[in-house]
């Protein structure tokens, strides 16, 4: 039950009414005996700055955020881990010893446990559909796992040059390419592994049955490729849908939520054990309805 004691942890994002996270928080909090309660708070971009610090003053226990203010919220923070300041892109927020937030990421785990381990991935090519906050995370997740290539596609040259500038390994290289190039459906062809992290086909973020790229690239696409669609409403989405009908390896966004929450509510709480099961069933539930 809520009551004075009560402590808030949410979502900052902009759309935040699709998000399953508050019901697999809360079915976790309630699990494990805390009396806090998870709220999805939309919070436009012009506003972030007062939200956060209204959430600090009246003690916010912590946050995660989501599209489309994972990178500004960076430098809203008065500390940044190692994986938020390498990626410039944060999706947990938690209150430091001040009035202000130090900022982690939490997404790099996330999307990396569904997809094994480096040995299943060891020389391949994986092309990576988007440059923003998300991509960050995984591309960062994909140079831990040994690829030959890692190729990521985006709308603006600006946008790619400074995602390739700030993400660039010599031990595990990047290219880009614009999405509009001829050359997108030669990195299809031979491609392993394609991720999408664009909004594109998310319900409530436009056409819910739309397909990243043009439907003419897709018949390219190599026959051994897995696809990863960070999207998880609908499930599966448009892509996912077509790619499951033509025999490719399908894998959708919510066990990265779940990871990725699991690992936000350990450090907002301080508990290691948290009910990943309960999260997970949680998570399903609110997407059957």
């Amino acid at each position: 039950m809520n009551n004075g004691s009560t402590g808030l942890v949410g979502l900052l994002g902009n759309p935040v009414q699709h998000s399953l996270s508050p019901a697999m928080q809360n079915a976790a909090l309630q699990e494990l005996g805390l009396n806090w309660r998870y709220l999805a708070l939309p919070c436009e971009g012009e506003t972030l700055p007062e939200v956060l610090q209204g959430l600090r003053a009246v003690g916010c226990r912590g946050l995660n955020v989501t599209i489309p203010h994972k990178q500004a919220v960076t430098s809203l923070c008065s500390e940044l881990s190692e994986p938020a300041r390498r990626l410039q892109a944060v999706n947990t927020l938690i209150p430091d010893d001040k009035d202000g937030w130090r900022g982690t990421n939490t997404d790099v785990e996330g999307f990396l446990a569904p997809l094994g381990g480096r040995e299943h991935w060891q020389n391949q090519q994986a092309v990576v559909l988007g440059c923003g906050g998300s991509a960050r995370a995984v591309v960062a997740g994909l140079q831990s796992l040994g690829l030959s290539s890692i190729q990521v596609i985006g709308r603006r040259t600006e946008a790619l040059l400074t995602f390739i500038a700030d993400l660039q390994l010599e031990s595990a290289p990047l290219s880009s390419c614009l999405e509009t190039d001829p050359a997108v459906g030669e990195l299809l062809a031979t491609a392993d592994l394609v991720v999408n992290t664009t909004p594109v086909g998310m319900a409530l973020h436009g056409d819910a049955t739309a397909m990243p790229l043009s439907s003419d690239l897709w018949d390219r696409l190599a026959d051994q490729a897995t696809l990863y669609d960070l999207i998880y409403t609908p499930r599966p989405t448009a892509w996912l849908h077509w790619g499951q009908g033509r025999g490719h390896r399908c894998i959708d966004g919510l066990e990265m939520l779940v990871q990725q929450g699991a690992a936000s509510l350990r450090l907002w709480s301080g508990v290691n054990d948290v009910p990943m099961d309960t999260m997970r069933q949680a998570a399903e539930a609110a997407l059957s309805h």
